[in-house]
């Protein structure tokens, strides 16, 4: 006796599709709005201080360019 999935496979559903989905998404824990903000500082301060890092040693290896090839 050969099962459905043998025969012919069966595209999904939309509504099984959407049905997972939602179920999937009442499963998320979603952060507090303070925790969000928290958050959102601490990558925005992450990246401002990698941003200026990464200037400055750029900055310093162009002074040591222009020093060695002038």
């Amino acid at each position: 006796m050969e099962t459905p999935t043998e025969s012919q496979p069966n595209p999904p559903e939309p509504s099984g599709f959407v049905g997972n989905t939602v179920a999937e998404l009442r499963k998320v824990v979603w952060p507090s709005r303070q925790q969000l903000f928290a958050e959102s500082v601490a990558v925005i301060l992450m990246v401002t201080l990698s941003a200026f890092a990464i200037a400055a040693i750029d900055r310093f290896y162009s002074w040591v360019n222009a020093q060695v090839f002038r």
